[in-house]
C-alpha cells in the first residue's frame, strides 16, 4: 500500500510542477477575470486638474465626511511586474490633458482595474503629497508635522476609496511626445500613457538586457528632437527583465513620469514596444546584437596572446575568439576590466564600462564571443592585455563601441573549472587563467590584517615550503575591509604578473576560505587587546601626552571627513609649510607576565612630508630628549595624494618588552619646504 501511495503521491507532485510552470510569463497576456469585483458608475465631483491644484507645498487631506469623487482611465498596468503598487491614470482615454499618481499597498492590481478601466475615487480621508517632485494620491503618513510626502493607501482600503467602471472600458490611445518635450511646463502629462516615435535605446547599452535580476536600473533612450537622453526605468523583477533590449529605431510606448528633475518613463509591456528600424539615427546600419560566424577566422587565447608583437598592436584580421568569462567585477576588486579563458589560456579585456557583471554578456561562466578587427594587443607590465590606444599602451574599449566587439554565446552558463598549480609551477602561459593553489597560508605578519586598507593592497600567502606569491585587492572590493584568514586552504584566483612577479586577484573572500591549521599545525589565536583607543569622542584622554618640541602646530583630534568617528592628527600646515616636532605619547601598558606583545594602528597621510616616526619606550623621562626611544618597523600609509585609505600598521612585535612597561610614542616633523597631514587611528596594544 505504501508503494502506491509513493506512486500516487509521486504523480500529484508532477501535475503541481507541470501547473506552477504554466504560470511563468511568457510575454503573453490575457485579459484579467473581472467577475466577482465590485463595480460602480459614480459621479465625479471634480476633474484631475482641479485634484492637482489642491496640492500647494505641504500635503494635503480630504476630510472623513468628504463626498469629493475624481474620476480618470487607468494608464497603466502592473501585470509585468514593472510597474510596483502604483496606479497611473489619466482624464481622458485619448489627447488627455492631465495624468495623476495613485499609491496604493498592493500588487497585482491590474486584476481589478485593468488598463483602460475607467475608474472612481472617493476622496474622503485620501491625502495628496508628492514623492521625488510627482504630486501623488495616497493617506496621511501618520505624522502630526505639515509636510510633503504621503504614504500608500493600504490594501484593505483600496476597494472602497477605488472602483471600477461597470459599463466604460477604453482602449488608451497613447499621447504622442517627443524628448525635447519633457519639461516641466508639460508635468500635467505625468501619469499618462506616452509615445516616442524614432526612439532608440543608447548605443551604451546596445545587446544588454532590460535589467539584471533584482535591479532596477535606468536606461537611456534619446529620439530625433534632441540630443538630449532619457530615462527608461525598469525593474529586474519584470517578466521582461532578462529579455534583451531593442536595438533599433522605432515606437516607444510607457508611462511618463519624472523623479525630480529627471524624467523617465516606465514600461508597461515589452510587447508595446516596436523598434526595429534601421539604420537608426546614431547610424547603426542593422542590428548590431546578432552575430554570425560569416567571414571570421576562430583564434585561440593563446594565438590572439602571440599576436602581440609591440606593446600595442592593432588586430587587422577578421578573427573571432570565443572564451568563457572567468572573472569580472562583480565584488569590486576588478575595475573596468574582465578575464576571459578557453582551453589554450586566459586574458585579460578592457573596458570602460561600469558593473559588468549585470550584463549578460559578462557574467561569470557564460562564454562570450570577441570579435578582434580594430582591437589592440599588447604587454602592460608584462602581461598581455586586449584594448585600445591610451598613452601608447593596452587602454579600455569605449563603452560606445562594446557592441561592435561582444557578442552574446546564448549557451548556458557553466561551471568555471581552475587550473590547479603550485607556486613553483607558475608560467607566462598560466597569465590570465583561473587558478587553484592549494595549502597557502597568509604570512605571519599580515595576520589580523584586512584584505586592503590602501589604494591597492599587497597580501603576502606561502606554502608550507615557504614559497610565495603576492595577493593583490583593491580597497573598492566588497571584502576589503574583511580581516584575512589565519588558516591554511586553497586559494581560487585570477593570475597575473606585475614587471615579472607573479601575484593573484581574488573575486570573493571564499577564493581564500582558509579554516585549516598553518602549515606548523598551529591554530592561530589573535592576542588579546590589553589597550585600545580609537579616539572616537574627540579629544586626548588623560591617557595620551602631547610633547611639543617646536613649532605652533600640536597633535589634536579630527573627524573630518569621517562622521562621528574623530581620530589622531597632525598638520605642519598653517598659512604655509611650518618647521615642527611634535610627539604624541601613549600611557605605560604592562607587560610583565605576557609571552607576547605587539601594538597595531592604521594611519593616513596626505601631501609631501616627512615619514611619521613610530617608537616605544620603557621609561619615559617627561622629556622627549632625554627619553631613549627604540625605533619601530610599522607599516604605514604611503599615498600621499589623497585623504581616506587607511593603511594597518599590522602586528609590530613588542617582544623587546616582555615583562616591561611600554609606552608607544608618534613623532611628527615637517620643514618650511613640506608638511604633511598625518592622521592615527584604531590604536591597540595587544600581548598575552
Amino acid at each position: 500500500m505504501k508503494k502506491y501511495n509513493s506512486i500516487l503521491k509521486y504523480i500529484f507532485v508532477m501535475i503541481a510542477a507541470l501547473v506552477i510552470t504554466g504560470c511563468v510569463h511568457d510575454d503573453k497576456y490575457n485579459e484579467p477575470n473581472l467577475d466577482g469585483y465590485q463595480c460602480a458608475d459614480l459621479t465625479a465631483t471634480m476633474t484631475l486638474t482641479q485634484l492637482r491644484a489642491k496640492y500647494t507645498t505641504t500635503s494635503f487631506t480630504f476630510p472623513d465626511n468628504s463626498t469629493d469623487i475624481v474620476e480618470g482611465y487607468v494608464s497603466s498596468t502592473d501585470e509585468t511586474g514593472n510597474i510596483y503598487k502604483t496606479i497611473y491614470i489619466q482624464d481622458k482615454p485619448e489627447n488627455p490633458t492631465q495624468g495623476f499618481v495613485i499609491s496604493v499597498d498592493a500588487v497585482s492590481t491590474y486584476t481589478n482595474y485593468p488598463q483602460g478601466s475607467k475608474i472612481y475615487v472617493k476622496l474622503a480621508g485620501l491625502s495628496l503629497g508628492t514623492y521625488g517632485g510627482v504630486v501623488q494620491l495616497g493617506v496621511k503618513n501618520g505624522t502630526e508635522t505639515a509636510g510633503t510626502s504621503v504614504s500608500r493607501i493600504p490594501e484593505k482600503l483600496v476597494p472602497s476609496r477605488i472602483f471600477r467602471s461597470c459599463s466604460v472600458r477604453a482602449n488608451i490611445i497613447p499621447k504622442i511626445m517627443t524628448s525635447v518635450q519633457m519639461v516641466s511646463a508639460n508635468d500635467q502629462y505625468i501619469g499618462c500613457l506616452i509615445q516616442m516615435d524614432n526612439a532608440e535605446f543608447d548605443s551604451r547599452i546596445l545587446c544588454t538586457n532590460y535589467a539584471p535580476n533584482g535591479v532596477t536600473v535606468d536606461r537611456l533612450i534619446r529620439d530625433n528632437s534632441t540630443a538630449t537622453t532619457r530615462v527608461v526605468r525598469n525593474s529586474g523583477y519584470a517578466s521582461f527583465a532578462n529579455q534583451t533590449l531593442p536595438s533599433g529605431n522605432g515606437k516607444f510606448v510607457g508611462i511618463y513620469s519624472k523623479f525630480n528633475s529627471t524624467y523617465q518613463m516606465y514600461i508597461n509591456k515589452a510587447t508595446d514596444l516596436e523598434m526595429t528600424k534601421f539604420p537608426r539615427l546614431d547610424g547603426i546600419a542593422s542590428n548590431p546584437c546578432e552575430y554570425s560566424d560569416n567571414g571570421l577566422t576562430q583564434k585561440t587565447v593563446a594565438e590572439v596572446k602571440q599576436l602581440a608583437t609591440s606593446p600595442l598592436t592593432l588586430i587587422t584580421g577578421d578573427f573571432v575568439v570565443k572564451a568563457k568569462v572567468i572573472a569580472n567585477d562583480k565584488s569590486a576588486n576588478l575595475f573596468k576590466y574582465i578575464y576571459v579563458e578557453d582551453a589554450t589560456g586566459g586574458i585579460r579585456i578592457n573596458i570602460d564600462k561600469a558593473d559588468m557583471f549585470n550584463d549578460p554578456r559578462f557574467v561569470v561562466g557564460k562564454e562570450v564571443y570577441v570579435k578582434l578587427k580594430n582591437l589592440y594587443v599588447g604587454a602592460v607590465n608584462g602581461e598581455v592585455q586586449l584594448g585600445v590606444p591610451f598613452s601608447g599602451a593596452v587602454g579600455r574599449i569605449a563603452e560606445a563601441d562594446v557592441y561592435k566587439y561582444f557578442f552574446d554565446s546564448k549557451k548556458a552558463i557553466t561551471t568555471v573549472t581552475a587550473t590547479e598549480k603550485t607556486i613553483t609551477q607558475f608560467t607566462m602561459a598560466d597569465v590570465g587563467r583561473w587558478v587553484k593553489i592549494k595549502d597557502l597560508q597568509f604570512i605571519a605578519g599580515d595576520l589580523e590584517k584586512v584584505y586592503a586598507s590602501g589604494a591597492v593592497t599587497n597580501r603576502t600567502l606561502e606554502d608550507c615550503s615557504g614559497n610565495k606569491v603576492l595577493l593583490r585587492t583593491s580597497n573598492f572590493a566588497d571584502f576589503a575591509g574583511q580581516v584575512i584568514e589565519s588558516g591554511k586552504g586553497d586559494v581560487y584566483g585570477i593570475l597575473s604578473i606585475f614587471n615579472g612577479t607573479y601575484q593573484l586577484w581574488i573575486t570573493d573572500v571564499l577564493g581564500a576560505d582558509l579554516d585549516n591549521p598553518r602549515c606548523d599545525g598551529s591554530v592561530y589565536t589573535p592576542l588579546p587587546v590589553l589597550y585600545s583607543d580609537g579616539f572616537a569622542a574627540g579629544g586626548f584622554s588623560s591617557d595620551w601626552t602631547t610633547a611639543n618640541v617646536l613649532g605652533a602646530q600640536v597633535w589634536s583630534t579630527s573627524n573630518q571627513g569621517n562622521g562621528t568617528n574623530y581620530y589622531a592628527m597632525m598638520n605642519g600646515f598653517a598659512s604655509g609649510n611650518n618647521a615642527n616636532e611634535d610627539w604624541l605619547i601613549s600611557k605605560t601598558v604592562s607587560l610583565v607576565g605576557k609571552t607576547k606583545a605587539a601594538v597595531s594602528f592604521i594611519s593616513d597621510v596626505r601631501y609631501a612630508g616627512n615619514t611619521l616616526q613610530v617608537y616605544a619606550t620603557e621609561n619615559y623621562t617627561g622629556n622627549p630628549a632625554t627619553t631613549t626611544w627604540v625605533a619601530l618597523p610599522a607599516a604605514l600609509d604611503t599615498n600621499n595624494a589623497a585623504f581616506g585609505d587607511w593603511v594597518s600598521s599590522g602586528n609590530v612585535d613588542l617582544s623587546a618588552f616582555l615583562g616591561k612597561n611600554v609606552r608607544i610614542a608618534f613623532k611628527y616633523t615637517s620643514t618650511t619646504s613640506a608638511a604633511a597631514t598625518w592622521e592615527i587611528d584604531d590604536f591597540k596594544i595587544k600581548g598575552q
